[in-house]
């Protein structure tokens, strides 16, 4: 699920900013940027994520700034110098090589630090703190948004039910119409054919014209779903694997189906299903 998250807070006189931006995403994606002063600190932050949120695309930076505005910035001339040299003998080694600009000489890092560069040590309890305020703020947001998918889905299962149910109430009829249908043609063709007979190939048409176990099997899922649904823990998977199950049903309903409203009412259903599927890309 999407969302959108900003922590500061101020420690040591330097402030702490975290911005979290996550989109959907199958499983847990992290991308995360942090200070090289800070580096050390990243299996605890992944961890902390990972505890946390268990799907989607996330891009994670925390940026560390002097909490006064009128703070000095320090320059290191001799790691500026250092890489001016190195750039310039690589300068002789190409053709035509690129200029390097002096903003990207004071990018490199080490050149140039903002007063009190961030102590992993000293900082390390304030960064997690901002960290685990800045997820809170996140899931949140996507919990908003979870209820919101949960309200789509539950609409689409409802009509998808209603197109079971439509079936299900058809079916008697589905079988007279094709024994009529029967009757019609053996007239049709003066035959003589013994009732008993008749009733046998009846019998064969209808068992294989019989949707019922499939009918049985949508109820099942709608239910399994709905449950899925009220779970206090991650289900998207759960509903991947579940829409697949639903979309083999349907297409069952459809290559057996010889009666256009049946028809009309699988191609309805994989609609919905497909729907589902779509929204369930976007749950945790």
């Amino acid at each position: 699920m999407t969302g959108f998250a900003r922590h500061a807070l101020e420690v040591e006189g330097q402030s702490l900013v975290w911005e979290l931006r996550s989109v959907n995403h199958r499983y847990l994606d992290l991308r995360l940027q942090i200070p090289e002063a800070l580096r050390e600190l990243e299996p605890e932050l992944r961890t902390a994520f990972q505890q946390a949120v268990a799907r989607g695309k996330v891009d994670a930076q925390l940026r560390v700034e002097a909490a006064r505005a009128d703070a000095q910035v320090a320059f290191d001339a001799g790691r500026a110098k250092a890489l001016i040299d190195a750039i310039g003998e690589i300068d002789h080694m190409m053709v035509n090589g690129a200029r390097v600009s002096p903003l990207e000489i004071l990018g490199w890092p080490g050149v140039l630090e903002p007063p009190g560069s961030p102590d992993a040590e000293i900082l390390r309890d304030a960064v997690l703190q901002g960290l685990r305020a800045a997820i809170a703020d996140l899931n949140a947001m996507r919990t908003a948004e979870g209820e919101g998918l949960c309200q789509l889905l539950e609409q689409r299962l409802e009509a998808l039910v209603a197109q079971v149910a439509q079936i299900r109430e058809r079916r008697p009829a589905i079988v007279h119409e094709q024994r009529e249908r029967l009757q019609a043609r053996i007239a049709e063709l003066d035959l003589i054919l013994d009732p008993q007979r008749l009733e046998q190939e009846v019998a064969l048409l209808a068992q294989r014209l019989d949707v019922d176990e499939e009918l049985d099997r949508l109820d099942g899922h709608v239910a399994a779903m709905r449950e899925i649904l009220e779970r206090d823990e991650p289900v998207g998977r759960r509903l991947d694997f579940l829409m697949q199950e639903f979309n083999r049903e349907a297409n069952t309903l459809g290559s057996k189906s010889h009666d256009l409203d049946t028809t009309r009412a699988a191609m309805e259903m994989k609609v919905l299903i497909e729907q589902m599927r779509e929204q369930v890309q976007n749950v945790e």
